[in-house]
């Protein structure tokens, strides 16, 4: 019986079988800041800075228009383990009607836009890091921020 084990186990790690344990590994979370920023720099410029309270954040351009990544819901003391992430987009003297960023919220299904206080558009995406997530989905994810940005930038411009 023994023996019929072994071999079970050894096909098993042949045919590239893996224990929950080694698929955890390979998953990026909030503390991967280094991994999320060599995966945006695949959609732009992208570099690691921090906020002021010395939590991670990304700083990039996807075509010419500014973005920041802040990692959000972080330890408090050590500015760590982070729960989720905040894409955000600014648009400074972009001032879309009302009704225009409403339509967008409709027919978007990712990526809320508003107003800001001045009027300026502004767009964020929110993603849960808790329990982490494989590399392929996080490039996914900014994959999706990359196109949601090219996107919304034609729209705000568009009269």
């Amino acid at each position: 019986m023994r023996f019929k084990t072994l071999i079970l186990a050894a096909a098993l790690l042949m045919a590239g079988g893996r224990t929950g344990l080694a698929a955890d590994s390979a998953l990026l979370d909030g503390n991967s800041s280094d991994a999320i920023l060599n995966l945006m720099r695949g959609y732009g410029s992208a570099t690691l800075g921090t906020q002021n309270d010395g939590t991670p954040k990304i700083l990039g351009k996807i075509d010419g228009q500014p973005y920041t990544i802040y990692f959000s819901s972080c330890d408090a003391k050590t500015h760590a383990d982070c729960q989720d992430l905040d894409f955000y987009a600014g648009y400074l003297g972009v001032k879309p009607s009302l009704e225009r960023i409403n339509a967008w919220n409709r027919d978007t299904r990712f990526g809320r836009a508003y107003l800001d206080n001045d009027g300026d558009a502004g767009m964020d995406m929110d993603v849960n890091t808790d329990k982490g997530v494989s590399a392929d989905n996080m490039d996914s994810t900014l994959a999706l921020w990359a196109q949601l940005v090219k996107k919304f930038t034609a729209y705000v411009a568009a009269k």
